[in-house]
């Protein structure tokens, strides 16, 4: 039969036990030790009080007068009884210098020889031995008297030591009970302590809390999302490696301990981490990523603290970003379509019209302008995923009356961009630059003084030599050894330089809420590569955004490069 396997017992319960067999130890040594120490006191205390009633009698005159006497027990007897019963000692033996006895608690044992050492004494030396005379065994002192310098006689004090032991068995009672006392407190209070760490456990055992925190490391380091936790003084008490990730921290960085406020995190972020109260996806950038930001305050206890869940939302807003651009070009495909059947049916009405040589003017006029933009943007980019996103943008902006223009200077080779550099990231820059230089370029410079109300954006100058009816959206495509360089510029209102610094913070927009996020997303998929963005005025009086990324073995973005690498993985 087998017997049922039996569950071990819980931390709080082998501690209880441990302890309580510590106490005991503890108690029992000293118990142990007191008793000994007691002995060894009591011995001495006894040595020392009869020492002093031998020497207060060997030194009264009165007993060296008796010594004169013929009979000198008379005298001495009762002296030596009283002496005994004052100082509560066994006996007081005064003899002669033969060891014959003057005086002796039994009076039969008077005129008996002395039983003990004296050799000492006769000597003039006071000595204090154990022997075992007529009263048993006794702790006793035997000192010289002397009566002009010469020795006349022998005083000996002593006490049993069967008197000492039960002056140690009281001692030894009072020292159980406080034993007893200090034991039982002490079981008390282990229990009341262990009570609560059982409470606090949850009855588990050292091996399934040990198991427990096994498995809490490995949860931590395994989710991707990022977890923070945060004590009631905003310091960071638990962070996972997601949590470095995203937020950027270095893996060498010592972050438990510090508070929110020294990780130089931006503003909007640390204010909704050590915001009181809950924040529900709300999104924030960071130098490299989008992150969907999760708070939660903790209530209870004396101090409150704050769980953050951070999830990364760079791929995301990437792949939004390009559906968003997707579907732009299905609708410009969708009205290339529409106005493809209208100048077809515009050609078979001109045939049947018999104006054949007017059809075949306007059929080819159409095909020559799509031709001559298809040709500039493969001859000058030869990087395919530019090439797509240049020609899907023209597409889109001649579909709002803006003409996409590649700049003369343009040329990037096939091939002089390292595969460091992400494909996302150019589509993220190029694409959100080019949006918003066509909105910006579709509403024009009489939008301004809308734009000026609103307090978003100031018109900037228009350039002379503008065509009054045709927006314009001019891209500049250049790569050489060093860098990659993408300039946008337009026709639009223009951006003031004092709000250069805000138009790529997240949110800001002239287009209302809802927006803002394309600028902040260019800078940082910039900086995620080690480039910058810049913001001037353009020729034709717009604004015009300029980025550099460098290329081949740069030091400064080969960490960042490597981030986006894994961000496009």
């Amino acid at each position: 039969m087998r017997l049922p396997r039996t569950r071990p017992r819980s931390l709080a319960g082998q501690l209880f036990a441990m302890q309580v067999v510590l106490i005991a130890a503890v108690v029992a040594g000293c118990a142990v030790f007191a008793y000994a120490s007691g002995s060894a006191q009591a011995e001495e205390t006894a040595a020392r009080q009869v020492r002093v009633a031998a020497l207060a009698v060997a030194d009264s005159p009165s007993v060296r007068e008796a010594i004169r006497t013929p009979d000198p027990s008379a005298v001495l007897q009762p002296y030596a009884e009283r002496v005994r019963e004052d100082t509560g000692i066994a006996f007081v033996t005064i003899m002669d210098t033969e060891r014959v006895r003057w005086t002796h608690p039994d009076t039969s044992q008077i005129g008996d020889t002395f039983l003990g050492n004296t050799a000492k004494a006769l000597r003039g030396q006071t000595f204090t031995e154990t022997y075992t005379g007529t009263l048993g065994p006794s702790i006793r002192v035997v000192t010289p008297i002397r009566d002009d310098g010469r020795i006349v006689g022998l005083v000996s004090a002593g006490i049993t030591v069967d008197r000492v032991s039960s002056q140690v068995r009281e001692q030894l009672g009072a020292l159980a009970l406080a034993a007893g006392g200090a034991l039982a407190l002490g079981g008390i209070g282990t229990y009341v302590i262990n009570a609560r760490l059982r409470r606090h456990t949850h009855g588990m055992n050292a091996a399934e809390l040990s198991r427990l925190h096994d498995y809490h490391q490995a949860t931590l380091h395994a989710v991707r999302e990022g977890l923070l936790m945060l004590d009631g003084r905003r310091r960071i008490a638990l962070i996972n490696d997601a949590g470095r990730e995203l937020l950027g921290l270095e893996p060498d960085t010592e972050a438990v301990g510090r508070t929110v406020d020294e990780l130089a995190l931006p503003a909007p972020l640390t204010g909704a981490l050590l915001a009181s109260e809950s924040r529900v996806d709300e999104l924030h950038l960071t130098a490299d990523r989008v992150i969907v930001v999760n708070t939660r305050p903790v209530v209870g206890g004396e101090q409150r603290g704050t769980v953050v869940t951070l999830r990364d939302h760079t791929e995301l807003q990437a792949l939004t970003g390009e559906l968003d651009s997707e579907r732009g070009f299905t609708q410009a495909l969708r009205s290339q379509a529409h106005e493809a059947a209208n100048r077809l049916h515009t050609v078979v009405s001109l045939i049947e019209l018999g104006r054949v040589e007017e059809a075949v003017d306007f059929a080819t006029a159409e095909l020559e302008l799509a031709q001559v933009l298809t040709d500039r943007v493969v001859g000058a980019v030869e990087e395919p995923v530019l090439a797509a996103l240049l020609l899907g943008k023209a597409a889109q902006a001649n579909e709002r009356g803006v003409e996409l223009v590649l700049a003369e200077d343009s040329l990037i080779d096939d091939g002089a961009l390292p595969p460091s550099l992400a494909q996302r990231d150019l589509v993220t820059i190029l694409g959100n630059l080019i949006d918003n230089a066509v909105d910006a370029a579709s509403e024009g410079p009489e939008g301004a003084e809308g734009l000026a109300e609103s307090g978003a954006a100031v018109p900037g100058p228009r350039a002379a030599g503008v065509p009054a009816g045709r927006a314009r959206v001019t891209v500049t495509a250049l790569a050489d050894e060093r860098e990659l360089l993408l300039r946008v510029a337009d026709t639009g209102a223009g951006i003031e330089p004092e709000a250069a610094d805000e138009v790529f913070r997240r949110g800001w927009s002239t287009h209302g809420a809802g927006r803002g996020l394309g600028l902040a997303l260019v800078r940082q998929a910039a900086h995620r590569n080690g480039g910058t963005v810049e913001l001037d005025a353009g020729p034709d009086g717009g604004a015009r955004f300029t980025v550099r990324l460098p290329l081949g073995d740069r030091t400064a973005g080969s960490a960042a490069g490597a981030r986006a690498k894994e961000v496009t993985a």
